[in-house]
């Protein structure tokens, strides 16, 4: 029976970090996954092979309607699907490959299989069993679905079937207008097809700041995208090749149908911890079957913590990263923290969208007086240039501080951007310091210290 420090139970962000985290700091890892490549669902069917397909998509989208303006003539390119996703699988090998790398070096043994938990302190993957003082769920999660949706990943697809669809679809109903339909859907959109995107609720990107949703939307359907929302699907039926998304107008109760080749589901995503055995162990679950833990990440068994999309709050890769860093400096006797304030949310279209702490409904809520700064990009020297002035960027403050209290933005680059606004938030920085910081002229940046001039006297351009 090999003997461990810390046992990571899956290598997606949460856990291939912790892992590395953990090495650096002189404890024995292994790190156990299943499938034939680590990095997890983000690396392999998530956010890394959706980035290359944006990036890809989004080049096609600037020969079709910017290059002729700059004087780039030509035949627009013609779309090689079967090239393209060679292409992303190029991009998820090198990224696969690279966290095996960083295994050796950091003397991490990756434990090749499927684990259980029998009982503290104990990991087993196939026949063989592991010993580990302490043990990390960072199993991440798996797409949700709806009632009456059977997802086939071919004619019904999650995110990890649009990425290997065998052709593109001339039509394609989006069910959800978060992160991820949004993302696919331009994809799509880019690509010819004419996509539909359905959504419950009122508004895309549920709790995004309301102006940057509504300006969002906006872009979006100027690049083609439709929206139904408010509406409640009922059901997907397959027939002849085709699927028939049925579904209710949540204002009138009314019942319509929408036809097409491709319909995406994208309605969210639940933890994945099927097969650990955590119910034999008496691991507390909320009901929404997230794992409980403390401040430290501990659950309710000692010696078995947990982080990630297994846990409460955003399921986002970078929240994992800093949660396995964490975890890793509390089972080394330090003191790993997340600023849970401080975590940015980024939507990879084009223009990208990100955010960071609050939004305006919120200090609303909380009955918080606050200040607005904002700039529009059509004032910003770059981005007219380089056919990117759509959006803005909006920066709220505390009225009588004038300490940044959350940011966001629409516009060219925003999720790079966004940590300029993170890094002063962390050291409570108020809006004048960030309008004070000399910004290199011409960049994108320049919106982001003209949105903090604009809480204090005014900003220059605009």
């Amino acid at each position: 029976m090999s003997s461990y420090d810390v046992i990571f139970i899956g290598s997606g962000p949460g856990g291939y970090v912790g892992a590395i985290r953990a090495a650096q700091l002189g404890l024995k890892v292994a790190c156990v996954e299943g499938r034939a490549t680590l990095g997890g669902t983000c690396l392999n069917v998530g956010c890394i092979p959706s980035k290359a397909l944006l990036h890809a998509t989004h080049m096609l989208h600037e020969a079709e309607h910017n290059f002729a303006g700059m004087g780039l003539k030509g035949k627009a390119p013609s779309v090689d699907w079967k090239q393209m996703l060679t292409y992303k699988d190029d991009t998820i090998g090198q990224n696969t490959g690279g966290i095996e790398f960083l295994f050796k070096k950091n003397k991490i043994d990756w434990i090749k299989g499927w684990a259980s938990i029998p009982e503290a302190g104990k990991v087993k993957v196939g026949e063989d069993l592991h010993e580990a003082k302490n043990i990390v769920i960072a199993t991440g999660s798996q797409s949700a679905s709806l009632p009456g949706v059977e997802v086939d990943e071919k004619i019904v697809v999650t995110s990890t079937g649009a990425l290997e669809l065998g052709k593109i679809p001339k039509t394609m109903v989006v069910i959800g207008a978060g992160v991820i339909g949004l993302e696919l859907g331009s994809v799509f959109a880019r690509l010819g097809a004419d996509v539909n995107v359905i959504e419950y609720l009122d508004a895309i990107t549920p709790g995004m700041d309301a102006e940057v949703a509504r300006q969002f939307q906006k872009v979006l359907t100027k690049q083609g995208l439709k929206f139904t929302l408010g509406a409640a699907v009922q059901g997907v039926t397959v027939k002849g090749g085709k699927a028939t998304v049925s579904y209710k107008l949540r204002k009138d109760d009314s019942a319509h149908e929408m036809t097409a080749d491709t319909v995406l589901v994208a309605t969210g995503r639940k933890p994945y911890t099927d097969g650990l055995g955590l119910a034999d162990l008496g691991v507390e679950l909320t009901e929404r079957g997230q794992i409980k833990t403390n401040a430290s990440f501990a659950t309710n068994v000692a010696g078995i913590y947990a982080i990630g999309d297994t846990i409460t709050g955003p399921m986002l890769a970078h929240k994992a990263e800093d949660e396995g860093m964490a975890v890793a400096e509390i089972l080394a006797g330090q003191h790993g923290h997340v600023n849970y304030g401080v975590i940015p949310g980024v939507i990879y279209t084009h223009p990208e969208v990100a955010n960071v702490g609050e939004t305006e409904e919120s200090l609303k809520a909380a009955g918080r007086a606050y200040k607005v700064g904002k700039f529009p990009f059509m004032g910003n020297a770059r981005a007219k240039a380089n056919h990117s002035a759509d959006g803005f960027v909006k920066i709220l403050a505390d009225k009588e501080t004038d300490r940044i209290l959350g940011a966001h933005i629409i516009g060219p680059m925003a999720g790079d951007l966004i940590h300029e606004i993170c890094v002063a938030m962390e050291f409570g920085a108020a809006a004048e310091d960030l309008a004070r910081t000399c910004h290199a002229h011409p960049t994108y940046s320049e919106a982001v210290r003209e949105a903090a001039l604009a809480c204090g006297d005014g900003a220059i351009h605009a």
